[in-house]
C-alpha cells in the first residue's frame, strides 16, 4: 500500500479525530495520502490535512480508497471509483454499517493489515441503467452497487410499471415504485419492503415492489444475466429513477433497460470480517436468549 485515496462527505461527531488518526497512521507507513477535493476543503477548514494533496478523479495509480462515514458515503465513493478497480474499505462513523464495516476503534489494526496486504477482496456485482431518453435525460453515473429504484414523483397517486424480463412481459405493477436490487443491496431498501437477504456472491437480482396495490405482487429473485425493461406511466408527467443515492427524473413512457454491469467493485474484508458475521451483528440474527451459549 503506497498510495491511498481518502473520501468523505461530512465531518460530524468524532469523524475529525478519526481523520487525524488515519492520516497520522498512513504517514507512519510512508503512504502517500490524497483527499477528495470537497472533503479536503472541509478538513482544511478544521486545520487537518493541510500538507496533503487533493484529487478530483481517481486512476489506477491508487492502491486503496478509504471511505470515512456510513454506507451512503461508501456508495458515493463507489461512484467515484467506477471501472477504475480500486479496492475500497469504509470506516464506519454512521449508524448501521453494512458496507462501512470497519469499526472506528480498530483503525490501528486495520491500517497495519492494509499495509501488509492482509485482507481479501469481496467482488460485488453492479447493475446499470440505460434510458430511451439518454441524450436529453442521461442517468447519473449509470451504475448502482445497491439498487436502482423507480418511484412516483410529486404525487400521491400510484404509478404503473410495465416490467419485462428478456423482452417477455412479467407484469404491470401498480405501486409507489419498484426496486431492482443487487445481492449487496438486498439488505437495504429492498429488505425494508419485504425482499429477501441474498449472499453477495449469489448471481441474482431481486425485483421488489414498493407498496404494491396488486395483492399477489411479491419480491422476485431472477438470474443476474436477465435484461430488465421497465416503462413507467402515471398521472404526473415524470417519474423518479434513483441509482443508489443519486437521482434523476424521466418523462413518462421512458423505457429503462437494466443489466448487470461488465465490471465489479472490490470491497476489502479484513480478517474476522464476513457477510455472515455482518448480518448476524447488524440484523441481530441469533438474538435469542436460548442462543447465549452459541459462539
Amino acid at each position: 500500500m503506497k498510495k491511498v485515496a481518502i473520501y468523505g462527505r461530512y465531518l460530524h461527531d468524532d469523524a475529525l479525530d478519526i481523520c487525524k488518526e488515519l492520516i497520522t497512521l498512513l504517514k507512519s507507513k510512508n503512504c502517500e495520502a490524497l483527499v477528495e477535493s470537497n472533503f479536503h476543503v472541509l478538513l482544511k477548514q478544521n486545520n487537518v490535512a493541510q500538507d496533503l494533496q487533493s484529487f478530483d478523479v481517481l486512476d489506477t495509480s491508487y492502491d486503496i480508497l478509504i471511505s470515512i462515514g456510513g454506507d451512503g458515503t461508501v456508495l458515493r465513493a463507489v461512484a467515484h471509483i467506477g471501472k477504475v478497480g480500486i479496492p475500497v474499505i469504509g470506516i464506519n462513523t454512521g449508524r448501521l454499517g453494512f458496507l462501512a464495516t470497519l469499526p472506528k476503534n480498530q483503525l490501528l489494526e486495520a491500517v497495519e493489515a492494509l499495509h501488509k496486504g492482509a485482507y481479501t477482496l469481496s467482488k460485488r456485482k453492479l447493475i446499470t441503467l440505460m434510458s430511451s431518453q439518454e441524450e436529453s435525460h442521461p442517468a447519473p453515473h449509470n451504475f448502482a452497487l445497491n439498487e436502482i429504484t423507480v418511484s412516483r414523483m410529486n404525487t400521491t397517486s400510484m404509478i404503473q410499471i410495465e416490467t419485462k424480463l428478456n423482452n417477455e412481459l412479467l407484469t404491470v405493477y401498480w405501486a409507489d415504485g419498484l426496486i431492482i436490487s443487487t445481492p449487496t443491496g438486498s439488505t437495504g431498501y429492498s429488505l425494508s419492503c419485504g425482499g429477501p437477504v441474498i449472499s453477495p456472491d449469489t448471481e441474482a437480482f431481486v425485483i421488489t415492489p414498493i407498496a404494491p396495490h396488486n395483492l399477489n405482487a411479491r419480491p422476485l429473485v431472477i438470474p443476474d444475466h436477465t435484461e430488465i425493461i421497465i416503462k413507467v406511466s402515471g398521472r404526473e408527467q415524470a417519474f423518479l429513477a434513483s441509482l443508489d443515492n443519486r437521482s434523476a427524473s424521466f418523462p413518462n413512457e421512458t423505457v429503462l433497460t437494466l443489466k448487470k454491469a461488465d465490471f465489479t467493485i472490490d470491497l476489502i474484508e479484513l480478517k474476522g470480517q464476513s457477510f455472515i458475521k455482518t448480518i448476524r451483528e447488524k440484523l441481530l440474527w441469533g438474538e435469542d436468549k436460548r442462543n447465549k451459549t452459541i459462539n
